[in-house]
């Protein structure tokens, strides 16, 4: 039996960025601050003023994209943009910014997805009430989300919450949720998570009981974890810190609550996360139109590593190891297709929710001659490998796919402010400390997305 792998018509095709990847303009309009925007440069770092001015530029990067054939663009909406103290007085000329935006993107046939929160917490509620560990951010985030979304409702179909949701149940989240303690201890870790996943259910309720024909889901970033070897120590470990960074909180995105091993962790360590009585009603009202990720890599984990009591959510900060059978990029990460497609197979078989890859690609160091077209072949094989796994997993696995958007694909500085780890089939014309001219210089990779999206994947 042959099996027919031409992709559905309706199948989105794009781009995921973040404001301070993207934007720059930090002092523009009004905008108020961010933590980002105060993170000064180091000697292999930039810092996030002028990222790729795409403030000033959107025309020119939303026409490579319709060259592309793209047909969405996931964007964030920076909250110091809309709301420069964090929970004060809505700031016209942000959402003047984003309307701009917006409105070029439909004109040119690209569907718009909006993330409202990618790390960059006002510097003001950073400062007052350390971020996301006081439940005062919480009802602060929900009126900004409440804003945006009453704002551009009759335009944005696709919405989520956070990037990477997950990450705030690990030690990543005392960097992202605008934290300013020293303590950085479980209880933190666990609160300032479940005041995140609180503050999801309430815009997943308010988009639900307001906008019938909105979509939101929640949002992870997976990195698939091996056994290092057939040690059923490994296997355990495996599967403990699988379920404590991703099965719980997809168990919370589709209103099942925290799952019974977390529950019972939380319970017999007597883990303080800020539970109130109300909190049970509102998870459990919580329910995800689609469960979308991010995917770059597989990692692999030695049990022998782990501490002696260390909790679940920090396995992997001591226990990683080699794969030897993997090749690997110039920055160390593994270069798996198969553990993609493992991932969209595994969530729609447990969920039985519309799966959507909303980041996917690879670092590369670049530098551009002035002259000639860079030859990207790695990020061709990459993108081409992990399409196919896609597929794969679509007409041979099953799974319902909703689109693929690969991750930065004009260059933008990585999530650590290095320009030199470039993601894009678009070139940016800049580095770390000399942002140059800033000049699109499409590479090989271009033109290869170009003919493949633009036959709609099917000949992949």
């Amino acid at each position: 039996m042959t099996t027919n792998r031409k992709m559905p018509k309706s199948f989105y095709w794009g781009n995921s960025v973040s404001s301070m990847q993207t934007e720059g303009a930090w002092q523009a309009d009004n905008k108020g601050l961010s933590v980002y925007d105060v993170r000064p440069a180091t000697e292999s770092t930039t810092d996030w003023h002028d990222a790729i001015d795409e403030f000033n530029r959107y025309e020119e990067d939303l026409d490579l994209m319709q060259s592309m054939h793209m047909n969405m663009y996931r964007i964030q909406i920076s909250w110091s943009r809309i709301v420069p103290d964090g929970d004060g007085t809505i700031n016209e000329q942000g959402f003047a910014y984003y309307d701009r935006l917006v409105n070029a993107m439909l004109a040119r046939g690209i569907e718009p997805m909006i993330c409202l929160y990618h790390f960059d917490m006002p510097l003001a509620l950073a400062e007052k009430q350390s971020g996301f560990l006081s439940r005062d951010t919480v009802a602060a985030f929900f009126r900004f989300g409440k804003a945006v979304i009453d704002h551009f409702a009759d335009r944005v179909k696709y919405w989520i919450t956070f990037n990477e949701h997950n990450l705030y149940f690990t030690d990543e989240v005392f960097h992202i949720s605008g934290y300013t303690e020293t303590e950085q201890s479980v209880d933190h870790m666990y609160t300032i998570f479940h005041h995140t996943i609180l503050a999801h259910a309430q815009i997943t309720k308010y988009i639900h009981d307001t906008y019938s024909e909105l979509k939101i889901g929640g949002m992870l970033a997976y990195t698939p974890i091996y056994p290092a070897t057939e040690s059923p120590a490994d296997a355990f470990a495996v599967r403990k810190q699988n379920e404590f960074t991703y099965e719980n909180i997809n168990s919370l995105f589709v209103g099942n609550a925290y799952s019974p091993e977390v529950a019972q962790y939380i319970d017999t360590h007597d883990i303080d996360l800020d539970w109130q009585p109300a909190d049970a009603d509102l998870l459990a009202a919580t329910d995800a139109d689609f469960l979308s990720f991010s995917y770059y890599r597989t990692m692999v984990l030695d049990a022998r590593r782990i501490p002696a009591n260390e909790v679940p959510n920090r396995f992997m900060n001591h226990s990683t190891a080699e794969n030897q059978f993997l090749e690997h990029s110039e920055w160390g990460w593994n270069i798996d297709p198969l553990g993609f497609r493992n991932v969209i197979t595994d969530l729609y078989n447990r969920y039985r929710v519309p799966v959507f890859p909303i980041e996917n690609g690879i670092g590369i160091k670049e530098v551009w001659d002035g002259e000639h077209e860079i030859q990207d072949d790695l990020r061709i094989q990459y993108h081409e490998e992990h399409i196919k796994a896609m597929k794969d997993a679509m007409f041979i696995d099953g799974a319902k796919v909703l689109g693929y958007l690969g991750w930065g694909l004009i260059d933008i500085p990585s999530s650590h402010a290095d320009v030199e780890k470039r993601y894009g089939a678009v070139y940016v014309n800049r580095t770390n400390h000399d942002l140059k001219d800033l000049k699109r210089v499409p590479k090989k990779s271009f033109y290869w997305f170009q003919n493949i999206l633009g036959q709609n994947g099917d000949t992949l």
